[in-house]
């Protein structure tokens, strides 16, 4: 098995590293293929390269974007992209970002990003391993990457 891991210069921590070593201690035969690009629009395209030219089963991109409202909108254009990137290989690309504005100090900022990198790490792991059946069982968990899970609404039933 191939994976593929996306991360960019611009980020302010390396989830590269971070993602590449869960991979590894999770999937030690797997052959983890590292791409780093400037920022969040390059991301797209490394992601379509893994695939297809290094035949990557599946990748996690790792972005950061800043706090102004052209970072966001760049954020939305990278984020359409990778979408079409999954639609035209047919391989799973879990987006991870993470917004300069999502923390009020640099402390809980890493911590996001340390922690929604390690979680998606391990999406991308089980679905790669076990299939889209692989993450059932938290269906409806309330499960976040980077904060607080939120938890299921009780009483809902069906």
């Amino acid at each position: 098995m191939k994976v593929g891991i996306v991360d960019t210069t611009f980020a302010r921590i390396d989830m590269g590293s971070i993602a590449e070593k869960v991979i590894k201690s999770e999937l030690p035969r797997a052959i983890v293929i590292r791409y780093t690009v400037p920022g969040i629009k390059d991301i797209p395209v490394a992601a379509k390269k893994l695939i297809e030219e290094e035949g990557c089963d599946g990748i996690i991109t790792l972005g950061w974007v800043g706090k102004t409202l052209v970072d966001k909108l760049s954020y939305v254009v990278a984020s359409m992209a990778l979408q079409l990137v999954q639609l035209m290989t047919n391989k799973h690309v879990i987006d991870v970002t993470v917004h300069e504005d999502e923390a009020e100090n640099e402390v809980e900022l890493a911590k996001i990003a340390i922690d929604r990198t390690i979680k998606h790490a391990k999406n991308l792991i089980i679905l790669l391993t076990r299939g889209g059946e692989g993450l059932r069982r938290w269906a409806g968990k309330g499960l976040r990457q980077g904060i607080p899970d939120v938890g299921p609404i009780e009483g809902a039933k069906y």
